[in-house]
């Protein structure tokens, strides 16, 4: 990866996280993910016209991206319910990256090399470990959990999807404009549906908190998007789950969330295994 790529994906790091911290906050789950989908759908109307039309080869990896992206919305909605921020983020980010790591050799034939492959192993590590920590003393919240661990391979599952819908679509950004129509439009359908006249009176409160998360979520996915069209699908994904760090710092800050020494554990796992990635040839 170029320094140019990384700068990328860490920037994506940094927006995903605040997404997801404001995903998190807004107390209904389906408010605050009807307004941060349906603003990328908003998004997603405007870059269209303005880019070219993905080629015919990208339009299968589209639909397909449509689904996986909207099963990762309801299982993260479903890990936000139930579980702390600071614990279901990042063991949903750290479990996502060791299974691109599996599918792009499979499917992208992205085999990496043994630093590479160290590096990847101990970021997943650092950023897994995060999550393990919040376990301390207590018994584990199983459901919890386990929509996490979904929402993890919901992630890798699009992640390559895309990776490999991207490069075919001779657009970045046209590929993220028609994603986002596809996509962006069943959430906000279920909620006007579920509340009727309601609806409006509902999502004004957050409309623009969920606004400013739906342009985060947008500016995020589509560096990553760009990044996966200069270099591999696996260590991307590995970078740019740095965002756990974020995502950790913001938990202790909003949501009073212990950070600690395990943390900055982690934060050293993963540098060391960014290096090895950067360094891997």
């Amino acid at each position: 990866m170029t320094p140019l790529v990384v700068a990328a994906v860490l920037a994506a790091a940094v927006t995903h996280a605040g997404w997801n911290a404001i995903a998190h906050r807004i107390t209904d789950k389906l408010v605050g993910f009807s307004l941060i989908s349906g603003g990328g759908l908003l998004i997603g109307l405007a870059l269209v016209p303005f880019a070219p039309l993905p080629a015919a080869a990208a339009w299968p990896y589209l639909v397909v991206s449509a689904v996986l992206h909207l099963a990762y919305y309801l299982l993260l909605m479903r890990s936000f319910r139930l579980g702390d921020f600071g614990q279901v983020y990042p063991l949903a980010r750290g479990t996502a990256p060791l299974l691109v790591t599996g599918l792009a050799a499979l499917f992208a034939h992205e085999v990496p090399d043994g630093p590479a492959a160290a590096g990847i192993a101990l970021s997943c590590a650092g950023l897994t470990g995060v999550a393990l920590w919040g376990l301390r003393g207590r018994r584990p919240d199983w459901p919890a959990l386990g929509a996490a661990l979904g929402t993890g391979v919901a992630i890798a599952a699009y992640t390559v999807v895309d990776g490999l819908g991207v490069r075919a679509a001779g657009s970045p950004l046209g590929y993220i404009g028609w994603l986002l129509l596809l996509q962006g439009a069943v959430l906000p359908g279920y909620a006007w549906w579920r509340w009727r006249g309601e609806t409006m009176a509902r999502l004004r409160p957050f409309a623009a908190l969920g606004l400013i998360g739906a342009a985060l979520s947008v500016a995020a996915y589509g560096l990553v998007l760009w990044a996966q069209t200069r270099a591999a699908l696996a260590p991307v994904a590995a970078l740019r789950e740095s965002s756990v760090l974020v995502g950790a710092a913001l938990g202790a800050v909003l949501f009073k969330e212990r950070f600690g020494l395990p943390r900055v554990v982690a934060a050293g796992l993963l540098v060391l295994g960014t290096g090895l990635m950067l360094g891997s040839g």
